[in-house]
């Protein structure tokens, strides 16, 4: 083995783990992210219709940090499939 070949099956695993982040994480990933964003939307839409009822502008905030909370997964999640993706590549 010279330099910087890779051993035998290391190249179809570094090409498998490719496919796995491309064709299934992602996608799931970026739908998920979607859904966070549209609970966070919809909470902005109900805290600003509820503003006379203090019931509604609660289950708006509400929905909003359950959004932002999403988010912030989501994206972490992303994060750590990169970083994971780096090393097993």
């Amino acid at each position: 083995m010279k330099g910087n070949e890779n051993p035998e099956g290391l190249e179809e695993f570094d090409s498998f783990i490719t496919k796995i982040e491309d064709q299934i994480l992602e996608p799931i990933i970026a739908l998920v992210a979607v859904a966070a964003f549209l609970v966070f939307a919809w909470g902005v839409i109900e805290f600003i219709q509820g503003a006379g009822d203090e019931e509604k502008r609660r289950v708006g905030r509400q929905h909003m940090l359950w959004g932002i909370l999403g988010l912030v997964i989501v994206f972490g999640a992303s994060i750590l499939v990169r970083i994971i993706t780096n090393i097993a590549t």
